[in-house]
């Protein structure tokens, strides 16, 4: 029987699959995020890890079992102790164990568990379809641009006069006047401009002086009061559950409910799921790592075997 296919289905719902007498997989949502080196974008996914001291049967995988097998509970018990012998087994005789789309068990050289998950399947249902991305590195050409600045310059050569010469020195008072005249035309368009600026920039100072006068002067009337507006807010939904357990019988759910609610829990009993269960929470939050931090404590404090159930109830 392919037990791996059965954990699977159950690793797409929940958090936590037990099994029973081997140990508990556990799954922990890691947001998508980006490897700079690789140019790779990975989308959210759930983390697949193992806890060997999560043993004790929650009735989850036995139940999914006999429906799946259309066998019956203790049935389903019985075939799961002996698929667990058959794991202890192999292991002893330093044997892999490969459970498809999940990971590896194996024993170290001081004879632990060693786990190794597989990163082929994503059990994150939101994010079905979405794939791990490679996106090339974007070449940026750099364009220099040179400019080539050249200053046309004249060169004015005197010659000294030889001999006195009337015409030569009328043509030489004619090209000074006209040095004059042209460096006449440069000073007076430079003053030109100069005049403008000055004349646009007083229009603005002004215009902006009668502008703040008038916002000053403004007056606001209000002849009908505004009625005042009230807002409903929705209650924040709590999808994180931390589950206590979840029973077979009514009578076991409601003594645990009783004494959640003794130490001071606001506890919660959820209707009979599909499984035929009565879960018992202790407390409902509206983020992950609030229910993830808490469950942490309770397990230390109160209970081992808690977990949190992600639901909108």
């Amino acid at each position: 029987m392919k037990m791996d296919l059965y954990i699977s289905q159950l690793l797409y719902r929940y958090q936590c699959v037990t099994v029973p007498g081997f140990g508990a997989f556990l799954t922990e949502i890691q947001s998508a995020h980006l490897n700079e080196s690789s140019h790779s974008f990975y989308p959210p996914k759930k983390l697949v890890s193992f806890n060997s001291y999560l043993k004790n049967n929650d009735g989850l995988l036995a139940n999914h079992l006999a429906q799946s097998e259309k066998i019956s509970y203790d049935a389903a018990v019985s075939i799961i102790e002996n698929q667990v012998v058959n794991w202890r087994s192999k292991l002893q005789e330093l044997e892999t164990i490969t459970l498809k789309n999940i990971g590896e068990f194996s024993l170290n050289t001081e004879k632990s568990l060693v786990f190794t998950p597989f990163d082929s399947v994503n059990y994150l249902t939101e994010s079905f379809g979405l794939t791990t991305y490679i996106s090339p590195a974007i070449k940026r050409e750099v364009l220099q641009q040179v400019a080539n600045l050249k200053e046309d310059t004249e060169v004015v050569q005197l010659v000294p006069e030889t001999r006195s010469n009337p015409f030569l020195k009328y043509a030489a008072i004619f090209v000074v006047s006209a040095g004059l005249l042209g460096a006449g035309g440069v000073l007076g368009n430079n003053y030109y401009q100069q005049k403008i600026q000055e004349e646009t920039l007083a229009v603005q100072t002004k215009v902006q002086k009668q502008v703040e006068q008038k916002i000053q002067e403004a007056t606001f009337v209000i002849s009908n009061p505004i009625p005042a507006v009230t807002l409903t807010v929705n209650n924040a939904k709590t999808p994180y559950h931390i589950v206590a357990g979840a029973f077979l019988s009514e009578e076991n759910a409601d003594k645990m409910y009783d004494e959640l609610i003794h130490l001071g829990y606001p506890a919660k009993r959820i209707q009979k799921n599909q499984h035929g269960l009565y879960p018992v929470i202790y407390k409902s939050y509206a983020s992950y790592s609030e229910a993830q931090t808490e469950m942490q404590r309770i397990k230390k404090s109160h209970n081992p075997e808690a977990w949190v159930l992600i639901e909108e109830l």
